[in-house]
């Protein structure tokens, strides 16, 4: 199957700067990516593309074996770099697209040159000393009501998630997005997402990464990030003064940025 297709690959801005390639979290597409794209793009080549089951991704290709695990979804990274030739890149992953990245360096780390994971969680569930900001019985009860009320789940966690109350129509379009995906593969992927445990893949990266973290986020607290960074060797923090998951979304400005000054660092 054509990569492209498969993952509704965009290649846009500068046909001759360093590549980024922008990969959403759960519930999203690459349509999330725009505001931080319409900044990067003037100065750098961006490749943004769908994951197997979201936004416009190719149907055929849903496999649900497959995408049970995040190794599936990086496998797809990899797959996606390979055949557009890429090498040097700096991958940007969103929430759960940032352990893609990590699984995915980790594989190969002949293709990626710097990792951004923003707004990352390696477990999502509390375990001995580490707080992942669930504990198991929380995550048991929001995938039973997903299974129970998809769209009923999307619309009353799209503003917690989002963290933005001054901005509605920012919950109200994580709430679409989340809406507009096919129930049952998004039951899938949140079982992937949420019950994953990549904790002991963090100390198989090295290349240059960059953690972002926002100073309130209800999904990846603050010890999170400090978690990963303290994990990954050689790793840079940096805390953004806003609230919520979404800061590609919420505070787009200061995340472009951030990326672009990584991106270009030496």
């Amino acid at each position: 199957m054509d990569v492209r297709s498969r993952n509704n690959v965009r290649i846009v801005g500068a046909e001759q700067g360093p590549t980024i390639v922008l990969a959403h979290g759960f519930g999203c597409d690459q349509n999330l990516w725009r505001k931080v794209t319409a900044r990067l793009s003037p100065d750098f080549r961006v490749v943004l593309f769908d994951h197997v089951g979201s936004g416009s991704s190719d149907p055929a290709a849903w496999d649900a074996g497959r995408y049970s695990s995040l190794q599936g979804y990086a496998d797809d990274v990899l797959d996606l770099l390979r055949e557009l030739d890429l090498t040097d890149v700096v991958f940007v992953g969103h929430s759960v697209a940032a352990m893609m990245g990590v699984l995915a360096v980790g594989a190969d780390p002949t293709r990626i040159a710097k990792l951004v994971l923003l707004t990352p969680s390696p477990c999502y569930v509390d375990d001995a000393d580490y707080r992942g900001g669930f504990s198991r019985a929380d995550i048991d009860e929001l995938l039973d009501s997903m299974e129970s009320n998809y769209l009923g789940w999307s619309r009353a966690m799209a503003p917690t998630i989002m963290g933005a109350p001054g901005q509605p129509e920012l919950s109200e379009e994580l709430a679409e997005s989340f809406c507009r995906t096919d129930p049952g593969r998004a039951q899938v992927f949140a079982r992937a997402t949420f019950l994953s445990d990549n904790r002991a893949d963090l100390a198989g990266v090295h290349v240059p990464t960059l953690v972002i973290e926002c100073a309130y986020d209800v999904i990846a607290p603050r010890g999170v990030g400090a978690f990963v960074h303290d994990h990954i060797p050689g790793s840079a923090l940096l805390t953004l003064e806003t609230t919520g998951h979404c800061p590609h979304l919420s505070a787009p400005e200061e995340t472009a940025e951030a990326i672009a000054v990584f991106a270009r660092s030496t």
